[in-house]
């Protein structure tokens, strides 16, 4: 047999499953490291946008990264001061939702015993604090996600600051007007405009969503409307999750009325500020199939943790570039039906219409 022939194509396929396979493998054993790397990306592009327009206005390179810097710091700072003073008032006041939580137990015992339903001879008891304290021992701890965020900061900046010197690279190896450049820019301009307007969205939803709660008088409603940005980032189950701790926490304090008021305000809200911005990315052609968001979810999640849920989509559009770039992985667009995204609008075919970065 001639050493040099080529391999057959199931061999040739079984090799390249195995190598995928050890590559899901190696992430998944440095998945803090390849998070960092990949959120430093990601926010790398997004500042892209406004580190072009400071020095569209005569700042260097240097001044426009530091002022970026700063206010991305100044936002984050913002951010978390505000989510822990809402998450401080809840803690210090578990006592009382414990009260309110044994009293909604025994209506709704009082109420099957009516019907002649008994679930047990004693009060049912759930003890609050040692719900919340399973929750949270799940998350990051304090220390941890200041850890993560300081190297993600610090990626991110060194990014920036060589972010001319990599386009060059680029240029050089693909060609300034190559078609490998122009998808480059194409998804990167996908990835802008996904986060700017998913952000935007999300920040609409969350200041409107956490002022019904505290209007209303539901504890913790800034940490609600907090949740609610974050969480909105995840695909179709992100809105539902944040709402239902608002729903429970109505539920405690006004009974069936307060619950049913937080389900019917998710739903308007949904109505309301949803629809109207999906409407506006399907507009710019930025179209995915349903599964295949599902299914991004699902693997990003499970391979990346919550950084991963949250952001699938643009992780995503990153692998669907990568497969694009490659001849022998294009066919995965075309059978996953994202290959849209990637045609040339100047050919009179959709695609390429999102913001590209200078």
């Amino acid at each position: 047999m001639n050493p040099s022939a080529e391999l057959p194509n199931v061999d040739r396929w079984l090799l390249l499953i195995a190598l995928v396979l050890i590559i899901i493998i190696a992430v998944k054993m440095i998945a803090f490291i390849v998070t960092l790397f990949l959120m430093s990306v990601i926010l790398t592009m997004l500042a892209l946008p406004a580190l072009n327009w400071l020095k569209d206005r005569g700042l260097s390179h240097f001044q426009a990264v530091i002022i970026v810097t700063g206010i991305g710091i100044l936002i984050l700072l913002g951010f978390v001061f505000f989510t822990m003073l809402s998450f401080n008032a809840l803690v210090s006041d578990i006592p009382r939702y414990q009260d309110d939580l044994n009293m909604r137990l025994r209506d709704i015992t009082t109420l099957l015993n009516t019907y002649g339903i008994s679930i047990s001879r004693q009060q049912p008891s759930f003890n609050l604090g040692d719900i919340m304290s399973v929750g949270i021992s799940s998350l990051m701890s304090a220390a941890e996600a200041m850890e993560f965020l300081f190297f993600v900061g610090v990626t991110t900046l060194f990014l920036l600051l060589d972010a001319p010197r990599i386009g060059r690279i680029l240029q050089v190896r693909f060609g300034k007007d190559s078609e490998t450049m122009r998808k480059l820019s194409c998804m990167i301009g996908y990835v802008i405009d996904f986060i700017v307007v998913r952000t935007e969205t999300n920040f609409v939803h969350g200041l409107l969503f956490g002022g019904f709660l505290g209007i209303i008088g539901v504890h913790g409603a800034i940490l609600w409307g907090v949740l609610t940005f974050l969480l909105g980032y995840i695909p179709f189950i992100g809105l539902i999750i944040a709402a239902i701790p608002a729903i429970f926490f109505a539920w405690l304090q006004y009974g069936l009325p307060g619950a049913f008021a937080v389900i019917a305000a998710v739903c308007v809200l949904n109505l309301l500020v949803e629809n109207p911005i999906y409407s506006y990315l399907a507009a710019r052609k930025f179209e995915m199939p349903a599964l295949v968001i599902i299914i991004s979810v699902i693997f990003w999640g499970w391979l990346l943790g919550l950084v991963g849920m949250l952001f699938s989509i643009p992780f995503t559009l990153l692998l669907l570039l990568l497969f694009e770039m490659m001849d022998e992985l294009r066919w995965i667009n075309m059978a996953m039906g994202v290959s849209h995204l990637f045609e040339d609008p100047k050919k009179g075919k959709p695609g390429c219409t999102g913001s590209e970065p200078e």
